[in-house]
């Protein structure tokens, strides 16, 4: 479970059924205390509330002895899970939605969130920046963190890559982790100090409840494109989803880019106050980003905001997308620095995000032998030697797109994507990946990505169907050359012998990910060391063929 820390004292299970409008509780709860809440039975320890909620393949109430036996205090479940359970020899609170009320009451357990001084974790606890959006949230999430770390900030992370409590890191199981672990790790952090967090909000997390009992300070929104659409009904579902985190029972304020036209509504409709940031030009919003200049691997730029404030800043990856990301920080830190004990100037945000650092598996360089931060080796030119080699997490049709514009600019030879999609998952977004690939890329190597229960060849199919469909030539290139390679590794490799000296190989997909799920298997494989080892392959090969022919100087 992520971020659990130790038990705080304990709370009245009374008190906590007392808020819980018509609930119901069989046995007896006189004297019952509860000192943590969890939703797995394999992770009870004494005291806690188990939450027996009903799952896609199980009811958590068919684990309620396990449960009990490992110490749980109490349980909570719907009319059915009641049934199921039987009478396990605990109090039983019944709720028509047990997940609806679960993140309250995790909140006030752990005294955090809305409750806090209320429990265990006492006092304010960290400042909350949550950020929400298809693409971009472990970005900004990196920026906002990175950039508060450097300027001596005690600060805490929750998101896709990892999760970190001051400094130290703390696996991570999904985007939004489910409400009682995010309350303890919330608890964990105010105990440890904590006083600036980043947290990545899924549109899963805000349906599914995993955020309630939180209220952020501010609330950002990057974009909104088609994802997740084997969750939600349309995009109109999955925006309302989005926005939900723009309501005062979740946020306080919010920071919006308006350069696409759900950004603009959201900024039109939310129900806080918004601050909106806007990087596309024409776009009018209280800051915009002007005099952008590429400069090496990014771009640097001037945000002008009210009154005419400028801060001059560095996003420190290629791409548009990357200049929103940062400014999207950048507002988001002035707009929480009145929250922070001794402030933070315009100047402090900008050397702070000047000095963020690197995005695991976002545009991440994977440099050859010998060749840091992926230039050449023995101080060749880029041009002659093996190909620059970024691995990304773009998972969308826009991502696709946006990452290979981002790295055609500084491309002097041929542009090679390998892609894949997932299995399980959104089935329309596959053709449009495809086809955005082939819009930008010169050669497309179609691979697996994480097939999981599905037939890794169809999954593939409707991607190479998106890639090979009649489209319109993107600035005047040739329909680009199209490979299905299945092993992913092999692909690859193909995609560095296609693209050559001077070429540049986007790795996509899988970005950070360490494994490979497949039949439901997770098999280790990260695409960066992969990728190393295609590079430390191929300089051996380019060794050996320039070795002298022993046989003729003899």
């Amino acid at each position: 479970m992520t971020g659990r820390g130790a038990q705080g004292p304990a709370v009245a299970l009374d008190d906590l059924v007392a808020v819980l409008p018509g609930a119901r509780v069989t046995g007896d709860a006189a004297g019952v205390v509860v000192r943590g809440a969890v939703l797995d039975s394999r992770a009870v320890r004494p005291g806690d509330l188990y939450a027996a909620l009903p799952g896609a393949r199980a009811h958590g109430a068919d684990f309620t002895a396990a449960a009990v036996a490992a110490g749980a205090s109490c349980v909570l479940t719907d009319p059915r899970g009641a049934e199921r359970a039987g009478a396990p020899g605990v109090p039983v609170v019944v709720v028509e939605d047990p997940r609806a009320v679960l993140g309250d009451l995790a909140a006030r357990v752990h005294g955090t969130g809305v409750h806090a001084g209320s429990g265990p974790a006492g006092g304010r606890g960290p400042v909350l920046l949550g950020i929400t959006g298809t693409n971009g949230k472990t970005t900004t999430a990196y920026l906002l963190e990175g950039a508060l770390s450097a300027l001596g900030r005690t600060t805490g992370l929750v998101g896709t890559v990892e999760t970190r409590v001051a400094g130290e890191v703390v696996a991570s199981t999904r985007t939004t982790p489910e409400a009682p672990d995010l309350h303890a790790l919330l608890a964990r952090m105010a105990r440890a100090g904590v006083e600036v967090a980043a947290l990545e909000v899924s549109s899963h997390a805000l349906v599914l409840h995993r955020v309630d009992g939180a209220v952020v300070d501010v609330a950002a929104f990057t974009n909104l494109s088609q994802d997740h659409l084997d969750f939600h009904d349309d995009l109109e579902d999955y925006f309302a989803a989005k926005a939900s985190l723009f309501t005062p029972q979740r946020a306080r304020r919010g920071v919006v880019v308006v350069d696409d036209a759900w950004g603009r509504r959201l900024a039109a409709t939310a129900s806080v106050p918004v601050v909106t940031v806007a990087t596309a030009p024409g776009q009018d919003a209280d800051w915009t980003a002007r005099d952008l200049v590429v400069e090496g691997t990014g771009t640097r730029f001037v945000l002008v905001g009210p009154d005419g404030r400028r801060l001059d800043l560095r996003a420190p990856l290629p791409g548009a997308f990357n200049v929103a990301n940062t400014a999207l920080a950048a507002v988001v830190l002035l707009e929480a620095a009145p929250l922070l004990e001794g402030g933070t100037s315009a100047e402090d945000v900008a050397a702070g995000l000047a000095r963020a650092g690197a995005v695991p598996g976002r545009l991440e360089v994977v440099a050859p032998p010998g060749a840091p931060d992926g230039g050449a080796p023995d101080g060749r030119a880029p041009g002659e030697g093996p190909p620059r080699v970024l691995v990304d997490y773009a998972h969308t049709p826009d991502a696709v797109a946006a990452a290979l514009a981002a790295v055609r600019p500084s491309t002097t030879g041929r542009l090679v994507v390998v892609l894949g999609a997932g299995g399980d998952r959104d089935r329309s977004k596959r053709g449009p990946m495809g086809a955005a690939a082939a819009r930008h890329a010169d050669v497309v190597v179609v691979t697996d990505d994480n097939p999981r229960s599905e037939d890794p060849a169809a999954v593939r199919a409707a991607v190479l169907a998106g890639a090979t469909a009649p489209g319109p030539e993107s600035s005047g290139r040739a329909a680009p050359q199209v490979l299905e390679v299945a092993d992913r590794a092999s692909a690859i490799r193909a995609a560095l012998d296609a693209a050559g000296p001077g070429g540049t190989v986007l790795v996509a997909g899988k970005g950070h990910e360490r494994g490979q799920e497949v039949a439901g298997v997770v098999h280790p494989f990260d695409d960066r060391d992969e990728v190393r080892a295609a590079l430390a392959a191929a300089a051996r090969a380019a060794a050996v063929q320039a070795a002298p022919d022993e046989s003729e100087s003899a």
